[in-house]
């Protein structure tokens, strides 16, 4: 794939490495024989800013209520932290993922001394991917005493939730909820992720320079994440003249047969179809049963596809995942310092390659670390003030970047391809996105 519609800017993403596998890059870090001690001190740097440390954000509202309770949420020392997560049901990994990359953080920052001397306590929660769970999750840690959020992973059950938070003032940062929704409203509610309307437009930018005229989707259009790249992927099909010649929806997210969905995109001629969908349903289902159907064009699918590649069916025809595409937060081989250091540490503590999940919600923790530094207090509402400065810019695993008035980062995506043999499911780095074309 060629870079002459997108744009890759020095300073808004780190330079990536060569095309290599997931296998190959396992590999490679195994033979590496630094202590964990070592990385540990090197990933202290991995998420900075480059605003003034001395200055401070001052609270602008008295806290009430539940907030009271919090105070500073630094009392005795500690600053509590809470996560909410997927740590059970059909989404699990990414729940996983972003719990282990958040614990990660809290390891080194209170190893390293804690923020301004206090330690972080840290309170993990699972809401099943569920977003009443979810809710229940939020209430446990507000009646804790937990004034700040790293959750939760999915934009169905963070959306469930902004509102609480914002009425508690009680901050969150998700690491992965992409819908835009979810950052529009809530003063309290901020991001380490790219927002759908630019993920989505990065799938039919790709169409458009790839020279495909005649696309398809099929998605859930009882989703929020769903339907919201649904809505993002087309509207920018229509600004960069593809034409959505055909659309399936599915009535939920866990549906386990595509049959029809396909046999209509292979009826329509179309050169790609968009689908997004979670990695439970594409490892398993989708991507094969599109093959048997007929359909042998693009896929072409969003940030839910990380780790599809381990959830394939044993004796599949994993050859179907070829021309199979995707956007992503970053890239486990992408041979920047900061990176490295941060899949070093991942693996030394989890045995396993860290997917985008655990490096988005590790962000989340440093970004927290910066804004009570430049805060001078761990209080929620200083926080959010902090969090709020747009002036500031953050240099994260998932790349360099500073937050919108929204609380969404301005940064770039990758867009990796699944490539088979037949034995087994890898990936590569495509391309690095940092700006889409204009038209």
């Amino acid at each position: 794939m060629s870079g002459a519609f997108f744009v890759s800017e020095t300073g808004r993403l780190p330079q990536r490495g060569r095309n290599s596998s997931k296998e190959e890059t396992v590999m490679k870090k195994r033979i590496l024989s630094a202590v964990l001690a070592a990385a540990t001190a090197l990933t202290m740097m991995a998420c900075g800013s480059s605003a003034d440390t001395s200055s401070t954000a001052s609270s602008t509202a008295d806290s009430t209520g539940a907030a009271a309770t919090k105070e500073t949420a630094a009392a005795g020392d500690t600053i509590k932290l809470g996560t909410i997560a997927p740590k059970t049901g059909s989404l699990a990994s990414f729940g996983i993922a972003a719990t282990n990359g958040a614990n990660l953080a809290v390891k080194e920052i209170n190893e390293a001394g804690g923020i301004n001397g206090a330690q972080i306590e840290v309170t993990n929660t699972d809401d099943q991917s569920d977003p009443t769970e979810c809710l229940n999750a939020f209430n446990s840690l507000v009646s804790d005493g937990v004034g700040l959020v790293v959750g939760s992973v999915t934009s169905g059950c963070t959306s469930a939730v902004t509102g609480a938070a914002n009425e508690e003032q009680v901050v969150m940062i998700t690491p992965s909820a992409t819908a835009d929704s979810i950052t529009t409203e809530d003063d309290y509610i901020f991001r380490a992720c790219y927002a759908d309307s630019f993920q989505g437009a990065i799938a039919a930018a790709y169409a458009k320079q790839s020279g495909y005229t005649s696309v398809g989707v099929v998605y859930c259009a009882a989703d929020t994440y769903s339907k919201g790249l649904y809505d993002s992927f087309s509207a920018a099909c229509e600004k960069y003249g593809v034409s959505v010649d055909a659309v399936e929806s599915t009535a939920s997210m866990d549906v386990q047969d595509y049959t029809n969905q396909f046999a209509s995109m292979v009826k329509a001629g179309v050169d790609l179809v968009y689908c997004p969908y979670y990695y439970d349903v594409i490892g398993p289902y989708l991507v094969t049963q599109a093959r048997a159907a007929g359909y042998d064009g693009i896929i072409m699918g969003a940030d839910g596809y990380d780790g599809a590649a381990d959830y394939t069916v044993e004796g599949a025809d994993l050859t179907a995942f070829n021309d199979v595409y995707w956007t992503n937060h970053f890239d486990p081989a992408d041979d920047s310092e900061v990176v490295q250091n941060f899949v070093k540490a991942y693996e030394d503590a989890y045995g396993e390659t860290p997917i985008s999940f655990a490096a988005l919600a590790y962000d989340c923790v440093y970004m927290y670390k910066d804004a009570i530094e430049r805060a001078g207090s761990a209080d929620p509402a200083a926080v959010r003030d902090a969090l709020a400065d747009t002036s500031v810019t953050y240099n994260c695993v998932t790349g360099t970047f500073s937050l919108d008035e929204s609380g969404t980062p301005q940064k770039g995506a990758s867009i990796i391809a699944f490539t088979s043999e037949g034995s087994s499911v890898t990936t590569k780095l495509v391309d690095v996105v940092s700006s889409l074309p204009e038209e």
